[in-house]
């Protein structure tokens, strides 16, 4: 048996029947309210919807994702949330899940959620905090996203 043929199969996408957003995980707690990207904008430096709009080019070189405005915070997913901004008056808080804990000084806090999901909270006010580095953590946060970390033999026991 090949490794990948051994690697968990990935259950489909559940989707609310309420509000319709997808999840990997069926039943997922959530709230089904619709807000518009705007909303997060008004009120902030021109900056900031910059910063916000270099954030999200880099992040779709990676691949397709989907951009999920909440009430509080703009989400990024593709099979799960994998990254998330928050608009402020003059910059950006966020934060990346990745499967493992960085040593990166690009993050001022770590919160472990479990063995392989670690949210790594950053502030965003320079387009210059978007260099190789970070585009390199995006696409780490960007395979947690499509659950590539919870696959095959790459897959780490705790």
């Amino acid at each position: 048996m090949s490794a990948a043929s051994s690697a968990p199969r990935l259950r489909p996408l559940w989707s609310c029947p309420a509000c319709r957003r997808a999840f990997a995980n069926r039943n997922q707690s959530h709230a089904c309210a619709r807000w518009d990207l705007e909303h997060h904008f008004r009120g902030r430096a021109r900056e900031v919807r910059a910063l916000y709009e270099a954030f999200l080019a880099a992040l779709r070189r990676c691949g397709a994702v989907r951009v999920l405005p909440e009430k509080t915070r703009i989400a990024f997913q593709t099979r799960m949330s994998f990254a998330q901004l928050t608009p402020r008056r003059h910059w950006l808080t966020g934060h990346l899940v990745l499967a493992e804990r960085s040593a990166s000084g690009k993050f001022h806090k770590i919160e472990t959620i479990s063995a392989h999901n670690h949210v790594h909270h950053f502030r965003l006010d320079s387009a210059d905090f978007l260099d190789g580095e970070f585009r390199a953590l995006l696409r780490a946060a960007y395979a947690v996203g499509n659950q590539e970390h919870m696959r095959g033999p790459a897959r780490r026991q705790p």
